[in-house]
Protein backbone atom coordinates (compact mmCIF):
# COMPACT_ATOMS: atom_id res chain seq x y z
CA UNK A 1 0.00 0.00 0.00
CA UNK A 2 1.36 3.55 -1.00
CA UNK A 3 2.85 5.94 2.02
CA UNK A 4 -0.32 8.43 1.93
CA UNK A 5 -2.61 5.56 3.29
CA UNK A 6 -0.57 5.18 6.29
CA UNK A 7 -1.80 7.74 8.31
CA UNK A 8 -4.29 7.22 10.55
CA UNK A 9 -7.62 8.35 7.85
CA UNK A 10 -7.19 9.74 4.80
CA UNK A 11 -10.65 11.00 3.01
CA UNK A 12 -10.51 11.32 -1.02
CA UNK A 13 -13.08 12.24 -3.40
CA UNK A 14 -12.51 10.69 -6.61
CA UNK A 15 -14.34 13.09 -9.94
CA UNK A 16 -16.25 11.03 -12.56
CA UNK A 17 -14.75 10.93 -15.98
CA UNK A 18 -16.33 12.68 -18.88
CA UNK A 19 -16.69 9.27 -21.17
CA UNK A 20 -19.86 7.16 -20.13
CA UNK A 21 -18.21 4.02 -21.28
CA UNK A 22 -14.99 4.56 -18.64
CA UNK A 23 -17.20 6.84 -16.22
CA UNK A 24 -15.59 6.32 -12.61
CA UNK A 25 -17.79 6.46 -9.64
CA UNK A 26 -17.71 9.85 -7.65
CA UNK A 27 -16.54 8.39 -4.28
CA UNK A 28 -15.96 9.61 -1.29
CA UNK A 29 -13.52 7.05 0.26
CA UNK A 30 -11.96 7.24 3.87
CA UNK A 31 -9.50 4.38 4.74
CA UNK A 32 -8.03 4.46 7.90
CA UNK A 33 -5.08 1.90 9.13
CA UNK A 34 -5.59 -0.06 12.15
CA UNK A 35 -2.56 -2.02 12.25
CA UNK A 36 -1.30 -5.33 11.17
CA UNK A 37 -2.10 -4.77 7.85
CA UNK A 38 -6.00 -4.39 8.56
CA UNK A 39 -7.43 -1.26 6.80
CA UNK A 40 -11.15 -0.35 7.83
CA UNK A 41 -12.40 1.51 4.95
CA UNK A 42 -15.53 3.30 4.53
CA UNK A 43 -17.57 4.37 1.42
CA UNK A 44 -20.52 6.20 -0.03
CA UNK A 45 -21.71 5.84 -3.18
CA UNK A 46 -23.38 9.09 -4.60
CA UNK A 47 -26.51 8.90 -5.83
CA UNK A 48 -26.55 9.53 -8.74
CA UNK A 49 -24.17 6.85 -10.04
CA UNK A 50 -26.51 4.55 -8.17
CA UNK A 51 -29.29 5.56 -10.52
CA UNK A 52 -26.53 4.96 -13.76
CA UNK A 53 -25.81 1.86 -12.44
CA UNK A 54 -29.75 1.30 -11.80
CA UNK A 55 -30.47 2.50 -15.48
CA UNK A 56 -27.52 0.15 -17.11
CA UNK A 57 -28.95 -3.14 -15.31
CA UNK A 58 -32.61 -1.96 -16.37
CA UNK A 59 -31.01 -1.52 -20.18
CA UNK A 60 -29.52 -5.14 -20.12
CA UNK A 61 -32.63 -6.50 -18.20
CA UNK A 62 -34.97 -5.19 -20.92
CA UNK A 63 -33.05 -6.33 -23.35
CA UNK A 64 -33.15 -10.21 -22.51
CA UNK A 65 -36.61 -10.06 -20.74
CA UNK A 66 -38.88 -12.77 -21.50
CA UNK A 67 -42.60 -10.74 -20.86
CA UNK A 68 -45.81 -12.15 -23.08
CA UNK A 69 -47.62 -9.19 -24.93
CA UNK A 70 -44.05 -7.57 -25.59
CA UNK A 71 -41.23 -7.95 -27.74
CA UNK A 72 -37.55 -7.94 -26.79
CA UNK A 73 -36.37 -4.40 -25.40
CA UNK A 74 -39.57 -2.84 -25.43
CA UNK A 75 -40.91 -3.97 -22.26
CA UNK A 76 -41.69 -1.05 -20.02
CA UNK A 77 -39.74 -0.15 -16.83
CA UNK A 78 -42.41 0.37 -14.52
CA UNK A 79 -43.37 -3.70 -15.35
CA UNK A 80 -39.70 -4.98 -15.28
CA UNK A 81 -39.57 -3.16 -11.86
CA UNK A 82 -42.72 -5.48 -10.77
CA UNK A 83 -41.82 -8.52 -12.35
CA UNK A 84 -37.91 -8.30 -11.47
CA UNK A 85 -37.78 -6.44 -8.28
CA UNK A 86 -35.86 -8.94 -6.43
CA UNK A 87 -33.26 -9.48 -9.53
CA UNK A 88 -32.96 -6.18 -10.02
CA UNK A 89 -32.13 -5.40 -6.75
CA UNK A 90 -29.43 -7.80 -6.48
CA UNK A 91 -27.63 -7.30 -9.80
CA UNK A 92 -27.50 -3.50 -8.55
CA UNK A 93 -25.75 -4.27 -5.25
CA UNK A 94 -23.48 -6.56 -6.87
CA UNK A 95 -22.63 -3.86 -9.74
CA UNK A 96 -22.41 -1.30 -7.10
CA UNK A 97 -20.05 -3.02 -5.07
CA UNK A 98 -18.19 -4.68 -7.55
CA UNK A 99 -17.22 -1.60 -9.34
CA UNK A 100 -16.63 0.62 -6.40
CA UNK A 101 -14.37 -1.98 -5.11
CA UNK A 102 -12.34 -2.28 -8.27
CA UNK A 103 -11.95 1.10 -8.05
CA UNK A 104 -10.74 2.13 -4.60
CA UNK A 105 -8.08 -1.22 -5.06
CA UNK A 106 -6.98 0.56 -8.42
CA UNK A 107 -6.89 4.11 -7.34
CA UNK A 108 -5.61 3.64 -3.81
CA UNK A 109 -3.22 0.86 -4.13
CA UNK A 110 -5.07 -1.39 -2.10
CA UNK A 111 -3.09 -5.15 -2.25
CA UNK A 112 -5.40 -6.86 -0.24
CA UNK A 113 -4.22 -10.47 1.04
CA UNK A 114 -8.26 -12.02 0.77
CA UNK A 115 -11.72 -10.94 0.37
CA UNK A 116 -12.80 -7.81 2.06
CA UNK A 117 -14.89 -8.74 5.17
CA UNK A 118 -18.77 -7.47 3.86
CA UNK A 119 -21.71 -8.74 5.57
CA UNK A 120 -23.87 -8.83 2.07
CA UNK A 121 -26.81 -9.45 3.51
CA UNK A 122 -27.08 -6.78 5.56
CA UNK A 123 -26.12 -4.39 2.82
CA UNK A 124 -29.31 -2.55 1.20
CA UNK A 125 -28.70 -0.21 -1.96
CA UNK A 126 -32.03 2.77 -1.37
CA UNK A 127 -33.91 3.59 -3.84
CA UNK A 128 -32.84 7.48 -3.65
CA UNK A 129 -30.16 8.96 -2.12
CA UNK A 130 -26.14 8.08 -1.49
CA UNK A 131 -25.01 4.46 -0.41
CA UNK A 132 -22.75 4.00 2.29
CA UNK A 133 -21.20 0.60 3.32
CA UNK A 134 -17.68 -0.37 5.41
CA UNK A 135 -15.87 -2.51 5.60
CA UNK A 136 -12.37 -4.13 7.00
CA UNK A 137 -9.50 -5.72 4.81
CA UNK A 138 -5.99 -6.93 5.22
CA UNK A 139 -3.47 -5.95 2.62
CA UNK A 140 0.29 -7.07 1.67
CA UNK A 141 2.57 -5.48 4.25
CA UNK A 142 4.01 -2.24 3.61
CA UNK A 143 8.55 -2.26 4.00
CA UNK A 144 11.06 -1.33 2.60
CA UNK A 145 13.80 -4.11 1.29
CA UNK A 146 16.86 -4.36 3.29
CA UNK A 147 20.26 -3.59 1.42
CA UNK A 148 21.36 -6.87 0.25
CA UNK A 149 24.50 -5.01 -1.05
CA UNK A 150 25.48 -4.60 2.33
CA UNK A 151 24.65 -8.60 3.63
CA UNK A 152 27.67 -10.43 4.14
CA UNK A 153 27.11 -14.32 3.33
CA UNK A 154 30.04 -16.97 4.33
CA UNK A 155 30.48 -19.46 1.58
CA UNK A 156 31.89 -22.68 2.66
CA UNK A 157 35.08 -23.47 0.93
CA UNK A 158 36.44 -26.95 0.22
CA UNK A 159 38.01 -29.38 -2.26
CA UNK A 160 37.03 -33.41 -2.43
CA UNK A 161 40.20 -35.57 -0.92
CA UNK A 162 41.36 -38.34 -1.75
CA UNK A 163 39.91 -39.73 1.54
CA UNK A 164 36.37 -39.04 0.62
CA UNK A 165 36.66 -40.64 -2.44
CA UNK A 166 38.13 -43.75 -0.16
CA UNK A 167 35.10 -43.54 1.86
CA UNK A 168 32.71 -43.20 -1.15
CA UNK A 169 33.94 -46.32 -2.95
CA UNK A 170 34.04 -48.13 0.40
CA UNK A 171 30.42 -47.32 1.50
CA UNK A 172 29.47 -48.05 -2.42
CA UNK A 173 31.10 -51.82 -2.29
CA UNK A 174 29.70 -52.34 1.24
CA UNK A 175 25.98 -51.52 0.15
CA UNK A 176 26.40 -54.19 -2.70
CA UNK A 177 27.95 -56.76 -0.29
CA UNK A 178 26.80 -60.53 -0.40
CA UNK A 179 25.31 -61.59 2.95
CA UNK A 180 25.86 -64.65 5.02
CA UNK A 181 24.42 -65.27 7.88
CA UNK A 182 26.95 -65.66 10.54
CA UNK A 183 27.01 -67.56 14.13
CA UNK A 184 28.27 -65.81 17.15
CA UNK A 185 28.71 -62.44 17.95
CA UNK A 186 27.92 -59.37 15.42
CA UNK A 187 32.25 -57.46 14.16
CA UNK A 188 32.03 -54.18 13.04
CA UNK A 189 30.82 -54.64 9.38
CA UNK A 190 28.36 -57.28 9.41
CA UNK A 191 24.53 -56.73 9.81
CA UNK A 192 22.31 -57.61 12.27
CA UNK A 193 18.17 -58.17 11.84
CA UNK A 194 16.27 -56.11 14.54
CA UNK A 195 13.11 -55.19 15.63
CA UNK A 196 13.00 -51.73 16.87
CA UNK A 197 11.12 -50.17 19.60
CA UNK A 198 10.99 -46.61 21.34
CA UNK A 199 10.54 -45.32 24.44
CA UNK A 200 10.60 -41.74 26.40
CA UNK A 201 9.89 -40.19 29.26
CA UNK A 202 6.25 -39.45 28.35
CA UNK A 203 5.75 -43.95 27.94
CA UNK A 204 5.99 -45.62 25.42
CA UNK A 205 5.98 -45.07 21.77
CA UNK A 206 3.60 -47.47 19.86
CA UNK A 207 4.89 -49.70 17.37
CA UNK A 208 7.90 -51.66 15.81
CA UNK A 209 9.80 -52.07 13.22
CA UNK A 210 12.10 -54.67 11.69
CA UNK A 211 14.85 -53.44 10.18
CA UNK A 212 17.98 -54.77 8.56
CA UNK A 213 21.15 -52.55 9.60
CA UNK A 214 24.84 -52.62 8.81
CA UNK A 215 27.21 -51.84 11.77
CA UNK A 216 28.86 -48.51 10.62
CA UNK A 217 29.27 -45.62 13.10
CA UNK A 218 26.53 -43.80 12.28
CA UNK A 219 22.65 -44.71 12.19
CA UNK A 220 20.59 -42.07 11.23
CA UNK A 221 16.86 -41.90 11.68
CA UNK A 222 14.31 -39.68 10.09
CA UNK A 223 14.88 -36.91 13.24
CA UNK A 224 17.79 -38.14 14.93
CA UNK A 225 21.42 -39.42 14.59
CA UNK A 226 22.75 -42.04 16.63
CA UNK A 227 26.76 -42.12 17.23
CA UNK A 228 28.77 -45.03 18.29
CA UNK A 229 26.11 -47.89 16.63
CA UNK A 230 28.98 -49.95 15.59
CA UNK A 231 30.09 -49.91 18.81
CA UNK A 232 27.15 -50.54 20.40
CA UNK A 233 26.28 -53.62 18.55
CA UNK A 234 29.82 -55.16 18.72
CA UNK A 235 29.46 -58.77 20.42
CA UNK A 236 25.98 -58.74 20.12
CA UNK A 237 24.24 -61.93 19.06
CA UNK A 238 20.66 -63.23 18.21
CA UNK A 239 18.41 -62.79 20.65
CA UNK A 240 19.89 -60.38 22.49
CA UNK A 241 19.10 -56.91 22.65
CA UNK A 242 20.95 -53.42 22.98
CA UNK A 243 20.04 -50.28 23.99
CA UNK A 244 20.81 -46.62 23.27
CA UNK A 245 19.55 -42.72 23.72
CA UNK A 246 19.26 -40.41 20.76
CA UNK A 247 18.24 -36.58 21.27
CA UNK A 248 15.24 -35.48 18.63
CA UNK A 249 16.30 -32.68 16.22
CA UNK A 250 15.11 -29.18 16.82
CA UNK A 251 14.39 -29.53 13.32
CA UNK A 252 12.19 -32.73 13.46
CA UNK A 253 8.90 -32.17 11.44
CA UNK A 254 6.80 -33.37 14.73
CA UNK A 255 7.18 -30.06 16.43
CA UNK A 256 6.20 -31.19 20.64
CA UNK A 257 8.94 -33.65 20.23
CA UNK A 258 12.13 -31.64 19.28
CA UNK A 259 14.47 -31.82 21.79
CA UNK A 260 12.97 -34.81 23.35
CA UNK A 261 15.39 -37.82 24.80
CA UNK A 262 14.02 -41.00 23.11
CA UNK A 263 15.28 -44.57 24.26
CA UNK A 264 15.93 -47.22 21.50
CA UNK A 265 15.45 -50.71 21.71
CA UNK A 266 16.92 -53.50 18.68
CA UNK A 267 16.07 -56.89 19.40
CA UNK A 268 18.60 -58.51 17.40
CA UNK A 269 17.25 -61.78 15.90
CA UNK A 270 20.05 -62.27 13.21
CA UNK A 271 23.54 -61.69 12.22
CA UNK A 272 25.00 -60.98 8.90
CA UNK A 273 28.49 -61.27 7.95
CA UNK A 274 28.99 -58.34 4.58
CA UNK A 275 30.96 -59.57 1.47
CA UNK A 276 31.81 -56.68 0.05
CA UNK A 277 31.74 -55.79 -4.17
CA UNK A 278 34.55 -55.26 -5.84
CA UNK A 279 35.09 -52.23 -8.04
CA UNK A 280 35.37 -53.94 -11.13
CA UNK A 281 31.09 -54.92 -10.85
CA UNK A 282 30.66 -51.15 -10.89
CA UNK A 283 32.73 -50.10 -14.23
CA UNK A 284 30.07 -51.48 -16.74
CA UNK A 285 27.46 -49.82 -14.76
CA UNK A 286 29.28 -46.19 -14.59
CA UNK A 287 30.36 -46.56 -18.15
CA UNK A 288 34.36 -46.63 -16.55
CA UNK A 289 37.31 -48.48 -18.45
CA UNK A 290 39.61 -48.79 -14.96
CA UNK A 291 39.53 -48.06 -11.29
CA UNK A 292 40.96 -44.29 -12.23
CA UNK A 293 37.56 -43.77 -14.42
CA UNK A 294 35.99 -45.02 -11.41
CA UNK A 295 37.64 -43.07 -8.89
CA UNK A 296 37.29 -39.71 -11.30
CA UNK A 297 33.19 -40.33 -11.48
CA UNK A 298 32.95 -40.75 -7.85
CA UNK A 299 35.28 -37.48 -7.64
CA UNK A 300 32.67 -35.52 -9.65
CA UNK A 301 29.87 -37.18 -7.57
CA UNK A 302 30.82 -35.41 -4.54
CA UNK A 303 31.88 -32.45 -5.89
CA UNK A 304 28.50 -31.75 -7.29
CA UNK A 305 27.33 -32.97 -3.81
CA UNK A 306 29.88 -30.07 -2.36
CA UNK A 307 27.98 -27.90 -4.53
CA UNK A 308 24.92 -28.20 -3.85
CA UNK A 309 25.67 -27.97 0.09
CA UNK A 310 27.22 -24.36 -0.76
CA UNK A 311 24.17 -23.39 -2.35
CA UNK A 312 21.95 -24.81 0.54
CA UNK A 313 24.65 -22.84 3.15
CA UNK A 314 23.96 -19.33 1.09
CA UNK A 315 20.51 -19.79 1.15
CA UNK A 316 20.13 -20.21 4.98
CA UNK A 317 22.16 -17.66 5.48
CA UNK A 318 20.48 -15.12 3.20
CA UNK A 319 17.46 -16.09 4.51
CA UNK A 320 18.45 -15.97 8.13
CA UNK A 321 19.37 -12.36 7.45
CA UNK A 322 15.94 -11.30 6.01
CA UNK A 323 14.22 -12.45 8.94
CA UNK A 324 16.48 -10.67 11.36
CA UNK A 325 15.89 -7.57 9.04
CA UNK A 326 12.06 -8.13 8.88
CA UNK A 327 10.77 -5.97 11.73
CA UNK A 328 7.45 -4.94 9.97
CA UNK A 329 4.00 -6.54 11.23
CA UNK A 330 2.49 -9.06 9.22
CA UNK A 331 -1.81 -9.50 8.42
CA UNK A 332 -2.64 -11.04 11.75
CA UNK A 333 -5.76 -13.11 9.75
CA UNK A 334 -2.77 -14.48 7.41
CA UNK A 335 -0.71 -15.77 10.20
CA UNK A 336 -3.34 -17.15 12.47
CA UNK A 337 -4.47 -19.08 8.81
CA UNK A 338 -1.42 -20.61 8.33
CA UNK A 339 -0.51 -21.48 11.46
CA UNK A 340 -3.43 -23.48 12.10
CA UNK A 341 -2.74 -25.11 8.99
CA UNK A 342 0.75 -26.09 10.22
CA UNK A 343 -0.65 -27.39 13.56
CA UNK A 344 -3.20 -29.63 11.96
CA UNK A 345 -0.65 -30.96 9.63
CA UNK A 346 1.46 -31.57 12.78
CA UNK A 347 -1.50 -32.97 14.94
CA UNK A 348 -2.55 -35.57 11.95
CA UNK A 349 1.58 -36.52 11.86
CA UNK A 350 1.54 -37.07 15.58
CA UNK A 351 -1.90 -39.29 15.47
CA UNK A 352 -0.15 -41.35 12.72
CA UNK A 353 2.78 -41.95 14.55
CA UNK A 354 0.56 -43.18 17.62
CA UNK A 355 0.64 -41.12 20.18
CA UNK A 356 -2.14 -40.85 22.32
CA UNK A 357 -4.92 -37.97 22.73
CA UNK A 358 -3.81 -37.35 25.94
CA UNK A 359 0.24 -36.85 24.81
CA UNK A 360 -0.81 -34.71 22.07
CA UNK A 361 -3.64 -32.54 23.75
CA UNK A 362 -0.34 -32.36 26.80
CA UNK A 363 2.07 -30.26 24.21
CA UNK A 364 -0.21 -28.46 22.24
CA UNK A 365 -0.11 -25.15 23.48
CA UNK A 366 4.10 -25.67 22.80
CA UNK A 367 3.44 -26.46 19.63
CA UNK A 368 1.38 -23.63 18.77
CA UNK A 369 3.83 -21.05 20.11
CA UNK A 370 6.69 -22.95 17.57
CA UNK A 371 4.04 -23.38 14.70
CA UNK A 372 3.33 -19.50 14.78
CA UNK A 373 7.26 -18.80 15.35
CA UNK A 374 8.18 -20.45 12.30
CA UNK A 375 5.19 -19.64 10.23
CA UNK A 376 5.72 -15.65 10.99
CA UNK A 377 9.78 -15.74 9.72
CA UNK A 378 8.46 -18.16 6.91
CA UNK A 379 6.04 -15.30 5.61
CA UNK A 380 8.17 -12.55 6.17
CA UNK A 381 11.13 -14.47 3.70
CA UNK A 382 7.91 -15.13 1.14
CA UNK A 383 7.27 -11.27 1.25
CA UNK A 384 10.80 -9.96 0.89
CA UNK A 385 11.68 -12.29 -1.81
CA UNK A 386 8.58 -11.85 -3.56
CA UNK A 387 9.08 -7.77 -3.51
CA UNK A 388 12.54 -8.07 -4.14
CA UNK A 389 11.39 -9.90 -7.71
CA UNK A 390 9.08 -7.83 -8.80
CA UNK A 391 11.36 -5.10 -8.14
CA UNK A 392 14.30 -6.87 -10.14
CA UNK A 393 11.38 -7.89 -12.64
CA UNK A 394 12.04 -11.47 -12.11
CA UNK A 395 9.89 -14.19 -13.11
CA UNK A 396 10.23 -18.45 -12.33
CA UNK A 397 10.93 -20.14 -15.06
CA UNK A 398 10.39 -24.26 -15.77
Amino acid sequence: MSSDLEGSAVTTEAPAADAPAEKKLGLQVTIENKGKCLRHISVVVPGQDIQDIREDVLIELREKAQVPGFRPGKVPDALLLRRFREEITGDIKQKVLLVSLEQISEEHKIDPLGEPRLNLQNLHVPETGDFHYEFDVEVRPDFELPDFSAMTLSRPSGEVTEEEVAVYIENLLDSRAEEELKEGEAAPGDAVNCTISYSWSGGEIPGTTEEYLTLLRTLDFPDATLDGFDTLMTGVKAGETRTATVTISSQSPVVEMRGEQVTVHFAVTAVYAQIPATASQFFEEWDCADEEGFKAVIQQRLQNQMAYQQRQSLRNQLLEKISEAADWELPEGLVRQQTDNALRRELLEMHQAGFTREQIRARETQMRQNALADTEAALKQHFVLDKLATRENIEATE
